[in-house]
């Protein structure tokens, strides 16, 4: 009677096909964020465990299944179950004809509908990463994240990437008229800011219990950096100041100003400009001065700016 259903294997191995990108879907068990990695790519030997690449939460593979793939799954099961037991139960069927005049005839036919396969699609995210310690490539929601592999956050890979950018945006300028020229240096100098701002955000956020005040830890803004760099030498003992000289940490921080008038004056010098960097080019109620050189240095100082904090960071207990 349960031909079927005893040939059935105690375990069923469903198989979770990649996207049309060769994405495979994640979901973390503590903080239910979703997230996609390539499988093949990064840490291919032994069984490492997953990090979750929005809290850091770290458990086995086998934890980190989406809910539409255990949905599809359990909808395979099902249908392979149901599929035996129709099976078992047409092998009950029968048609006794009735018999004489008043015979009475029996009948039993089986009628069944095959059980619907939950089908799913892998959701699209918006920034692609391959990891620079593992090479893990993953895609996440935002842009700072662990990787799910090696654990490494990719905050410092960030920053390189859109300095990397500014500085395109820098070289493009050569090319264009003299307005336009101006308008691309001045948009790689401020993005050059907000993307060592982030950075530098990000980096005391996932540090924040190594610090003296976590919840301050949190709210760190870099887009002073003078400012930013009292907060941390209070909260973490770091002085970003020592990752440069006196001439390069000078100019880091007047462009840092500069982007200041850039996005709240229109680009016009005021008094607070003046007497915070004492620059001797600048005349308060005139424009500031932006040349493509001296982003350039600002660009690469604040490479080594991020180099120097990551690894004062790492170094903390």
């Amino acid at each position: 009677m349960t031909r079927h259903l005893r040939c059935l294997e105690n375990t069923f191995s469903i198989p979770i096909d990649v996207d049309q990108d060769g994405y495979l879907g994640r979901d973390c068990p503590e903080c239910e964020e979703y997230f996609k990695i390539t499988p093949g790519t990064g840490i291919t030997d032994g069984e490492p465990p997953c990090h979750c690449p929005y809290c850091g939460h770290s458990a086995e593979q086998d934890q980190f299944f989406t809910r539409a793939q255990i949905k599809y799954a359990e909808s395979l099961v099902i249908r392979q179950v149901s599929d035996a037991l129709v099976k078992d139960l047409n092998s009950l069927e029968f048609d006794i004809k009735p018999k004489g005049a008043f015979g009475i005839g029996l009948s039993m036919k089986v009628e069944s509908q095959p059980m619907q396969i939950r089908r799913y699609s892998e959701v699209e995210l918006e920034e692609e990463v391959v990891c620079d310690n593992c090479t893990l490539r993953y895609t996440v929601f935002g842009s700072f994240a662990y990787c799910p592999d090696c654990g490494r956050h990719n905050s410092r890979q960030i920053l390189d990437k859109n300095i990397n950018l500014a500085l395109m945006m820098v070289g493009l300028a050569d090319d264009v008229d003299v307005e336009l020229g101006n308008q691309l240096i001045a948009d790689a100098l401020e993005n050059g800011v907000s993307a060592f701002d982030g950075f530098g955000r990000e980096t005391c956020s996932v540090n924040k219990d190594k610090s003296s005040d976590p919840a301050k830890a949190e709210n760190v803004s870099f887009q002073n950096l003078v400012r930013a760099q009292l907060e941390l030498l209070t909260l973490f003992g770091i002085d970003i100041a020592n990752a440069l000289d006196n001439p390069e940490w000078e100019l880091v921080a007047r462009c840092f100003q500069k982007r200041h008038l850039l996005a709240h004056k229109m680009g016009i010098v005021d008094d607070a400009y003046m007497q915070t960097t004492n620059d001797p080019n600048a005349s308060v109620g005139r424009k500031v001065a932006i040349e493509a050189a001296e982003v350039r240095k600002m660009l690469g100082q604040l490479t080594d700016l991020g180099v120097f904090f990551s690894d004062e960071m790492e170094l903390l207990p």
